[in-house]
């Protein structure tokens, strides 16, 4: 509730899903600034994890933390498109959320390091459990859709009591891994089961709900960005025979990261978003695009250290380092935003730049070969809209 007088709590109904002029807040944008701290905190321990080879161990770490970062900034984005009432309790409870971000991302060099998980779990326990006050807000005043936020509130707590109990599963046993893979399971599972309550679904808007997305993907990308200006430094401060080559990465590493974000945003995503369903996998498949989003920043930063010498990891695997998180991107990048508009031929233009993806660390200047492919794509997909406008290519259905 805006106006010079704040209140200091409004009755929290479902806003309309096609409110005009819904845009992100500036409280939506803060939370996205403060969460990204925590991806830049993931990407980190993955970049010297794969510098010193220990590809496993990092790749473990990432995708478990990571999920975590996601899964509490889904939630809060889903929550503030179907509810947010700007007042004063709702912000001070997302500011709670995000000091719950914070702590997470306090915990997570302990949790690379040691498998020490406890900072990192009650960050996100944190996060979770200040929503579930807003669920059971929602709960209270909407009266059409409380059941779907008392099925939220009470599904939320208990997860979040599982999570905490699993930290006495060490880590290091074999019991680790799978338990989080049930975990997780749980937490996707809750709004495919909470949203089938009697009452109907949540309301979201979808222009909302696209910017959002798009909002945090830029973010994620502006810190594989930040990799590449590291190489820029390097260079500087390197000196000799390394210069060329970290000039070489840092330029073609920042072409990578312009076209993805190109590729990202080349067609519209909000019409996409139907129905529930739809809006669901759209959604969960966005996991898999910020994760390897940011696993291109700490990509980037195994190429420099590689061309400065600096890590212990041949020329294919520095290679790999960045090709596969960019291939992850562009096939679910392709698979959730561009593949609906395409028919014929042009639907395999993507899958097969995947494939090169793939081959460019075989190659001499893989970095290069790689930024060099990305412009290609770029150049396809703008060929294939232009072609699209002027009626020679239908979207699909």
């Amino acid at each position: 509730m805006t106006g010079p007088h704040r209140r200091l709590m409004t009755p929290m109904r479902a806003r309309a899903a096609d409110e005009p002029h819904r845009a992100s807040t500036p409280l939506e944008l803060l939370f996205d600034l403060c969460f990204v701290i925590a991806v830049a905190q993931a990407a980190g321990p993955l970049h010297h994890d794969i510098a010193e080879n220990h590809v496993a161990h990092g790749l473990r770490g990432f995708f478990v933390v990571f999920f975590a970062i996601w899964w509490a900034w889904v939630n809060f984005s889903w929550f503030a498109s179907a509810y947010d009432t700007d007042d004063v309790v709702y912000r001070v409870t997302t500011l709670v959320q995000i000091a719950g971000a914070l702590v997470l991302a306090a915990g997570i060099g302990p949790a690379f390091a040691t498998g020490d998980m406890r900072t990192s779990t009650i960050g996100y326990v944190v996060m979770r459990l200040a929503l579930v006050s807003q669920w059971l807000r929602a709960a209270r005043t909407d009266e059409k859709r409380r059941k779907t936020a008392t099925r939220y509130a009470i599904d939320v707590v208990a997860i979040q009591s599982l999570w905490l109990l699993h930290l006495f599963v060490a880590s290091d046993s074999g019991l680790f891994l799978p338990t989080v893979a049930v975990l997780i399971v749980l937490e996707l599972a809750v709004p495919i089961w909470a949203e089938a309550a009697p009452g109907g679904p949540t309301t979201f808007h979808p222009r909302h709900i696209a910017e959002r997305y798009g909002l945090f993907t830029i973010i994620v990308l502006g810190e594989a960005v930040a990799s590449s200006t590291v190489a820029f430094r390097a260079a500087l401060n390197e000196g000799g025979d390394h210069v060329g080559a970290l000039l070489r990465v840092a330029v073609a590493g920042l072409v990578i990261v312009f076209l993805l974000w190109w590729l990202y945003f080349d067609r519209p995503a909000h019409i996409l978003l139907t129905s529930l369903r739809m809006s669901l996998l759209w959604s969960y498949g966005h996991y898999f695009i910020l994760a390897s989003a940011a696993a291109v920043g700490a990509g980037l930063g195994v190429a420099v250290d590689h061309a400065a010498h600096h890590s212990k990891i041949s020329d294919v695997r520095a290679g790999y380092a960045i090709a596969v998180p960019v291939a992850v991107y562009l096939f679910f990048v392709w698979l959730l935003h561009l593949r609906p508009h395409q028919s014929g031929p042009a639907l395999l233009a993507m899958p097969l730049g995947v494939v090169l993806a793939l081959l460019t660390p075989l190659v001499p200047a893989s970095i290069e070969a790689l930024a060099v492919l990305l412009v290609t794509l770029v150049v396809v997909s703008v060929v294939q809209g232009r072609s699209r406008r002027t009626g020679t290519d239908r979207p699909a259905t």
